[in-house]
Order: C-alpha cells, then sequence, then structure tokens
C-alpha cells in the first residue's frame, strides 16, 4: 500500500487498559476487520496518564474517531461500519 493510500485511512483511538480482557477482545476484533474496513488502530492505555484515566477509566475499551465515540466495553461491529461509511 502506498504511504497516501495508508495516510486517507481513518486511524482511531482504542482506550484501555492492559489487564482489561474486553480491551484485548476489541483489539483483536479490530485487528481482524482493519484490512477488509480500511482504518488503522491506535491503542492508549488509560492508566498512563491520570486525564485520560479519569476520563475513560470505568468506560474502557473506548473507540473513538476524532471526538466521535464509535463504541464502548464491546465492539459495535454495525455502528463501526456505519460510522466508517458516513465518514468517507
Amino acid at each position: 500500500m502506498s504511504e497516501g493510500a495508508r495516510r486517507a485511512r481513518p486511524r482511531l483511538t482504542l482506550y484501555g487498559r492492559g489487564y482489561c480482557h474486553l480491551c484485548e477482545d476489541m483489539l483483536s476484533a479490530l485487528d481482524a476487520l482493519a484490512p477488509r474496513l480500511g482504518f488503522d488502530v491506535e491503542v492508549i492505555d488509560v492508566d498512563r496518564d491520570p486525564a485520560l484515566e479519569a476520563r475513560y477509566g470505568q468506560w474502557v475499551p473506548v473507540l473513538v474517531h476524532g471526538d466521535a465515540e464509535i463504541c464502548h466495553y464491546h465492539l459495535d461491529q454495525t455502528r463501526l461500519t456505519a460510522y466508517l461509511a458516513a465518514f468517507r
């Protein structure tokens, strides 16, 4: 994939923590969907930043794109697919 095409892919952010099985489950599901739906995922550990822990700590995992929350706790594949279609 060219660098220009890679930059055009939406970069989603997954807020989570290292010892969270729901976070691991969501990341695994996202990794499986990313090639087909065309997005990248950045994982951020909320426990490394007090402000993020205060904002997302009770809700992790939280999947966002910019300021838009796509889902939390469990991956909502329908909502993710619809979001990405509307985003493009």
